[in-house]
C-alpha cells in the first residue's frame, strides 16, 4: 500500500475522531446548560479561539441578577469539560466586569468570557439583544479578493497618469 493511501486512512480516522469527540462535547455543553437552566437564567459569555483556547462561561442566574451557579469549559482540543467555579456564586452579574477582584485573577481569555457573558446578560434584559451572524470564511475570502482587486484598480489608474 502507497503512502498516499496510508495518509489519506488515517486523515480520515482523525476526522471521524474529531467529529465523534465533537459530538460529545456538544452532549456535556447541552447536560450543563440544562442543569443550569432548571436554576434559572443562563448568561453564557464566550471567547473563540483560533489557535488559543476557546472558553465558555455559563452563568446561572437568579431573577435579580445574582449568581446561583458558574461553570467555565476552556481548552484547545474537543476533550475540554465544564468545571465549576464557585467563587462567583452568589456574586451580581451586573458587576462581573474585568474590574471586579474576583474575575481580575482569571486568565485574559476567561476575563472576556464573563464580559462577553455579562454584556449579552445586560442587552437581553434591557430587551435589545439580537444574535448577529458572523461572516462565513468563504465571504471574508470574498471581500479580500474584491479588496485586492480595488487595490490593484487604483495602482493601475495612478500609473496612467
Amino acid at each position: 500500500m502507497s503512502f498516499v493511501y496510508l495518509f489519506g486512512i488515517f486523515a480520515l480516522g482523525a476526522y471521524l475522531l474529531q467529529i465523534l469527540f465533537g459530538l460529545k462535547q456538544i452532549k456535556h455543553f447541552n447536560q450543563n446548560y440544562q442543569q443550569l437552566r432548571k436554576k434559572g437564567k443562563v448568561a453564557i459569555g464566550r471567547r473563540a479561539g483560533k489557535i488559543k483556547a476557546g472558553t465558555i462561561v455559563l452563568l446561572a442566574v437568579d431573577p435579580a441578577g445574582i449568581i446561583l451557579d458558574a461553570r467555565k469549559m476552556q481548552g484547545v482540543t474537543v476533550l475540554a469539560k465544564f468545571k465549576e467555579l464557585p467563587v462567583y456564586l452568589g456574586e451580581d452579574i451586573h458587576y462581573i466586569d474585568k474590574y471586579h477582584p474576583k474575575v481580575q485573577k482569571e486568565n485574559k481569555l476567561t476575563i472576556q468570557a464573563m464580559e462577553n457573558a455579562r454584556e449579552i446578560y445586560l442587552r437581553t434584559e434591557a430587551g435589545n439583544y439580537t444574535e448577529s451572524q458572523g461572516v462565513s470564511p468563504v465571504t471574508l475570502m470574498k471581500i479580500q479578493i474584491q479588496t485586492w482587486k480595488e487595490k490593484i484598480y487604483m495602482k493601475e489608474k495612478r500609473s496612467a497618469k
